[in-house]
């Protein structure tokens, strides 16, 4: 919105400077920490008088969790409302990836939202039917990949190497959506401890932000032989506001966790995250930076498939998380490992954009 006026308006100091998708970056970044900290208490205090009892803890779980009964959900709403005012007032209203990234994080808030909100009003840990959710979900990721189709190919490249790719053509559209719901779906199954979730989204939204403006940039991209999509540089501002809009809420969200993030923050997250690699054609490169978020899934489909064909369990409980605290590790000791384990991965990430 302030790069639109500035230009309307010919602020030509303002302009110069706004023009710069580094520095809207980081002004996004700061926009939404700001804001996320400020309305945090105000939030935090709504949600706990209007859900009373919190967010229902699953009895299955680990035994250490029943303490966290009384804790209000729906945090995400903190994140989105940060989220979008730093998006509306830093970036280019005019770039159709903008708009399809902007498209999947409210709708799959709005999707998480309903899940949530229906939790609290059953006191069931169960929400929203899986088959209405995908259905939401995968109608929302289908329009956000119809808008970004429109201005990339159709191609999946592989990382380590220059200049191949695989021609998915009309498949393209469904790889992509598959791509979004998969990811926003993946970080929700990861959002089980305090922390746990939060900081590996701002880790994967900080590489994606250095992946975005190098694709956006034709002298970087030919420098490193990684696709060039004209534009995707303004993605690069989003991730920033991720970052800043995650970082205010792991504020409240670090142990003891005083607001869960739910369903409403991490499928809007994981769905963005999966938006933005989409359209910055680094689809491969997601699985890597975010296969923390990968090896939770893994665990969770792992764990039933085999259950219901031999009756035994591969880990103790689903998602892995659990399974390490089942095997004596504290919630905290869990966290900072995962967390590690994110900044190797997204290193290794990162690397693929030179060894090819």
């Amino acid at each position: 919105m302030l790069y639109l006026i500035a230009q309307y308006f010919e602020f030509e100091g303002l302009a110069n400077l706004i023009r710069y998708q580094t520095f809207r970056a980081g002004a996004a970044l700061m926009t939404a920490l700001v804001i996320g900290l400020i309305i945090g208490p105000r939030f935090i205090n709504m949600l706990r008088v209007r859900q009373g009892k919190g967010q229902p803890i699953r009895e299955d779980g680990p035994q250490t969790h029943l303490a966290k009964r009384g804790t209000p959900t729906m945090g995400g709403l903190m994140i989105l409302t940060a989220l979008l005012i730093s998006m509306l007032l830093w970036m280019d209203l005019t770039n159709p990836f903008v708009w399809a990234c902007m498209a999947v994080t409210g709708g799959f808030g709005l999707i998480g939202f309903l899940d949530d909100y229906d939790k609290v009003k059953k006191r069931s840990t169960a929400g929203v039917s899986g088959r209405v959710r995908l259905l939401g979900e995968f109608a929302v990721a289908g329009v956000a990949s119809w808008i970004i189709v429109s201005q990339v190919n159709t191609n999946l490249y592989v990382p380590f190497f220059s200049n191949i790719y695989i021609p998915l053509g009309p498949f393209y559209y469904l790889f992509a959506a598959t791509v979004i719901v998969g990811f926003g779906n993946a970080v929700n199954l990861t959002d089980g401890l305090d922390g746990l979730a939060a900081m590996p989204v701002v880790i994967a939204a900080g590489t994606f932000a250095i992946i975005a403006y190098l694709a956006g940039r034709a002298d970087f991209s030919a420098y490193l032989g990684i696709p060039h999509v004209p534009r995707a540089g303004e993605l690069a501002i989003l991730c920033a506001g991720i970052m800043g809009a995650c970082l205010a809420f792991l504020w409240f969200n670090a142990p003891p966790a005083a607001v869960f993030m739910g369903d409403t923050g991490s499928l809007a997250l994981g769905g963005a995250l999966g938006a933005i690699a989409v359209a910055a054609h680094h689809e491969i490169v997601l699985l890597i930076v975010g296969g923390l978020f990968v090896a939770e899934t893994a665990s969770v489909i792992i764990q039933v498939a085999v259950y219901k064909r031999t009756g035994k369990r591969v880990f103790k409980m689903a998602p892995i998380h659990h399974h390490f605290e089942q095997l004596g590790w504290k919630e905290s000791t869990v966290v900072i490992r995962f967390w590690i384990v994110s900044i190797i991965l997204a290193l290794i990430g990162l690397s693929t954009l030179k060894l090819r």
